[in-house]
């Protein structure tokens, strides 16, 4: 079949190059930076021939010091640049977390608006295929008690790249959490410019007999769920929150109130979480309309082993979802 006019049918990793090149070609301030990013066409292959098109001042290799690297950035965004870094893993900017929490979030407070900080933090974030422990860290609950980040966790492609776009133009800064193992999923988009709005959630799929919320690679799962609830007639309402932080919170709460079931999954630990977050937003919002107390799906709370057999056992899956879907709709599995 082929792809209608007007649209393309690209990577995840193309959808991100496509964002980050066009925002480069619209605003001379915009330059990439981080570590393999040019030289070697990134880690993952976002920058994949962009060294070649606009050169080394603007496509920069860095030593592996994200401490060094991240400073530099935030020094470049207060002076007007719009610097977009890249972490190899997402588990490596606990070693710029000085610069991070202390300078990029709260740098805009601390100067009393004087100076803005619009750098966008971007890479691979949670597990990926046996990187085991150290590489496999889902960052967003941890930043996401900082006030200061805009966090965002897309699922496909179309999101990833709207959501970039509007990342580099906004004034704050940004971390952009993606997962290495969307990084060659395709799908079709637009081959005009779009933007994504942040802090907007999507309805991946329309129901009314239970809501189920997630983010970032976990909605592909959650795809599956809904597709095996259809099977036995029930309806799920699939919610793909996009952005972390600001949350979308009255998109979720108007499901419930539909559904008045919930069902929140997410990659990332149990406790102190995401879906902790969520969860207790809407018992603020919608507790006389829930009809069975909330679950959650989540990583145990074991540090990721490498084994391949016990990191399937650590993390979510379509079998753990569908359990806790039917737990909250009151039927046996």
């Amino acid at each position: 079949m082929s792809t209608p006019p007007n649209t393309q049918t690209i990577e995840f990793r193309e959808a991100l190059r496509q964002a980050i090149d066009e925002e480069m070609v619209l605003d001379p301030n915009v330059f990439v930076m981080g570590e393999e990013v040019a030289e070697y066409n990134g880690a993952y292959k976002v920058t994949k021939g962009m060294l070649d098109k606009w050169g080394p001042k603007r496509i920069i290799d860095t030593p592996i010091a994200e401490n060094g690297f991240a400073g530099l950035a935030i020094g470049a965004a207060m002076t007007g640049l719009r610097p977009v870094v890249e972490f190899m893993s997402f588990n490596f900017s606990f070693v710029a977390a000085d610069q991070l929490i202390s300078n990029a979030a709260k740098m805009y407070y601390m100067s009393g608006s004087r100076f803005s900080v619009p750098v966008v933090f971007r890479g691979p974030n949670g597990a990926a295929a046996q990187v085991s422990s150290q590489h496999s860290h889902c960052v967003e609950a941890i930043y996401g008690n900082l006030p200061g980040f805009i966090i965002i966790a897309p699922s496909n492609a179309y999101d990833a790249k709207g959501l970039l776009k509007s990342s580099i133009r906004n004034n704050n800064p940004v971390l952009f959490l993606e997962c290495e193992l969307l990084y060659g999923d395709k799908m079709e988009i637009p081959t005009e410019e779009y933007l994504v709005p942040i802090g907007k959630a999507s309805v991946v799929e329309q129901g009314s007999d239970i809501t189920i919320v997630s983010h970032s690679r976990m909605v592909k799962l959650c795809r599956e769920v809904v597709v095996e609830l259809a099977k036995k007639g029930i309806k799920a309402e699939l919610i793909d929150l996009r952005t972390i932080r600001p949350l979308d919170i009255a998109t979720v709460a108007t499901s419930v109130r539909k559904t008045n079931r919930c069902v929140l999954v997410e990659e990332g630990h149990i406790f102190a979480g995401i879906a902790a977050e969520v969860g207790f937003q809407i018992m603020e919002l919608c507790f006389d309309y829930l009809d069975a107390p909330l679950e959650r799906v989540c990583q145990r709370e074991t540090p990721m082993p490498y084994s391949k057999t016990l990191e399937k056992e650590t993390l979510p899956t379509v079998p753990r979802i569908l359990a806790s879907v039917y737990k909250a709709l009151g039927r046996n599995v």
